[in-house]
């Protein structure tokens, strides 16, 4: 399959993102900040952010490795990586790669949502922890997409695009 973006969205779905969980956080990231902010232009930007070959490239990258530990195959560092070893820190390097697109707001989102963890973000990390799931890279770039989508609506609302 040579379309990654179409791929990755599939590749989220199977792992029980669903864009909807997405949408929600982003509407909760912003709302307050966005009084006429509509769930319909939070989808839009989490459409936009799917769309960047770098984000679909991420999130497949991520979801391997966590399939890789799930199922044994990557030797020496399996262990690491399905106990979501607390200084390994790849995980949120690899989702800062998506974040850093998107800059400022998306980072400081990303580290209010990993030290948070609400909603899907929340679940993946507890569905993780069971010994037949590995979420290590997952729930962190679940935290860079919202993350970035909430920063692209802030600044479309700064500059008066959207809502």
């Amino acid at each position: 399959m040579n379309n990654f973006r179409e791929l990755s969205r599939k590749k989220l779905k199977q792992r029980g993102v669903q864009i909807d969980d997405i949408v929600a956080l982003v509407y909760e990231l912003q709302k307050d900040f966005c009084p006429t902010l509509a769930k319909e232009t939070c989808l839009q930007a989490v459409n936009d952010v799917l769309e960047k070959r770098e984000v679909a490239f991420a999130i497949l990258t991520g979801i391997e490795l966590d399939l890789g530990a799930e199922n044994n195959q990557l030797n020496e560092i399996n262990d690491v990586i399905k106990d979501d070893y607390s200084l390994y820190g790849i995980d949120e390097i690899l989702a800062l790669s998506i974040v850093n697109v998107h800059g400022s707001i998306a980072l400081t989102n990303f580290g209010f949502l990993d030290k948070t963890k609400p909603g899907i973000i929340g679940n993946l990390e507890e569905e993780g922890k069971q010994k037949d799931k590995c979420h290590t890279f997952l729930d962190d770039i679940v935290c860079a997409i919202v993350s970035s989508a909430a920063s692209k609506v802030a600044h479309d609302y700064e500059n008066k695009k959207v809502l």
